[in-house]
C-alpha cells in the first residue's frame, strides 16, 4: 500500500486531492493487471458481488476495476429483470450459468440478492420465496466457496442524504438521466424498508465462508480506492510481468501496390471545427 492510501485511511473526513486520487488510482491498476495474470495464469475462479443502494457508486467502482483489464478474463455480468421463462426456474439457475470457470474473474453487478433487496421491498417475491431465499443462500455460497470458487462481496453503504444529492445531479445531468429509473425513483420512497431488508439479508447472508465488507460511499473517490485496494489483498498474487520486449526491425514490404486512398471513403475531419 502506498504512503498516499494510508493517509487517506488515517483521515478519511479530508477528501482526498484529484491529483493523489489519479496517481493512487493509476498504481492500483497496474495492481489489478498483474492480478489478472496471477488469476489466469493458476486458474483461479473469483467472483466479486456488487450491492448497495441505488446512485451508491457500486458502478463507478467496477468501471475503475475493469479499465485495464481484458474483458475475457474479467467479465462483468448485470443481468436484467428475468423473463417469464427464468422465472419458473430455480432462482439460482440464471446466476450459475454466469459463474466463472478456470482463469477467469466475475464481477456480478446486483447479483442474487436481488431477492434480498429491491424484490422484498417491492413485492416482487413473495413472503415464502424470501424466506427460502434466506435459507438457501448460505448454503449455495458455501458450495461455491467448496467448489473452489474465490467469493468475495461488497455493500456499498451511502447516506439519505448524499444519495438524495446524487440523484437531484442525476436530473440535471442529461448524460446521467438514464441512471434514474422508475425503479429508482419508487426506491427513493423506500429507505427505512431497504434498510430492514438490508440489515435482515446481512444477519443470514454474513457467513465465515464469504462475508460481507461494508464500503462507505458517500465520497466515490475514497470509495474506488479503498474498495480496489481490499479486493487486490483478497487475492495474493505474484508479479508475473514479463521482460521488456524489443521490437525487431520492420522488414522492407516489396511486391505489393496499394491502391489509391482516393477510392476510400473517409469520416469527416471535423476536430477542427468544434
Amino acid at each position: 500500500m502506498s504512503s498516499d492510501n494510508k493517509d487517506l485511511q488515517k483521515d478519511s473526513g479530508k477528501k482526498i486531492k484529484n491529483s493523489r486520487y489519479e496517481a493512487e488510482l493509476a498504481r492500483l491498476q497496474v495492481e489489478l493487471v498483474k492480478m489478472q495474470e496471477w488469476i489466469k495464469h493458476e486458474g483461479l475462479k473469483v467472483v466479486v458481488i456488487f450491492e448497495g443502494r441505488d446512485a451508491a457508486g457500486k458502478g463507478g467502482t467496477i468501471k475503475r476495476i475493469t479499465e485495464p483489464l481484458n474483458p475475457r478474463i474479467c467479465k462483468v455480468v448485470a443481468l436484467p429483470a428475468p423473463t417469464e421463462r427464468e422465472q419458473g426456474q430455480w432462482y439460482f439457475q440464471r446466476y450459475a450459468a454466469h459463474l466463472p470457470t478456470n482463469g477467469e474473474m466475475v464481477i456480478l453487478d446486483r447479483s442474487w440478492y436481488n431477492r434480498a433487496g429491491v424484490e422484498r421491498v417491492m413485492g416482487f417475491c413473495s413472503n415464502d420465496e424470501h424466506e427460502e431465499f434466506l435459507r438457501s443462500c448460505p448454503e449455495f455460497e458455501r458450495m461455491l466457496v467448496r467448489s473452489g470458487i474465490k467469493l468475495i462481496k461488497y455493500w456499498f453503504s451511502v447516506s439519505d442524504e448524499e444519495q438524495e444529492r446524487r440523484f437531484q445531479k442525476r436530473l440535471q445531468t442529461p448524460t446521467k438521466r438514464w441512471k434514474l429509473s422508475p425503479m429508482d425513483l419508487e426506491s427513493r420512497k423506500k429507505w427505512a424498508a431497504y434498510s430492514r431488508a438490508k440489515d435482515q439479508m446481512f444477519a443470514h447472508t454474513d457467513i465465515k465462508q464469504a462475508p460481507w465488507y461494508v464500503v462507505r460511499s458517500d465520497v466515490k473517490k475514497h470509495a474506488r480506492i479503498n474498495c480496489i485496494t481490499h479486493l487486490l489483498k483478497q487475492i495474493p498474487y505474484e508479479d508475473l510481468t514479463p521482460k521488456p520486449i524489443v521490437l525487431d526491425e520492420r522488414p522492407a514490404q516489396q511486391g505489393y501496390v496499394r491502391p489509391p486512398m482516393e477510392d476510400q471513403t473517409f469520416v469527416d475531419e471535423v476536430h477542427d471545427k468544434v
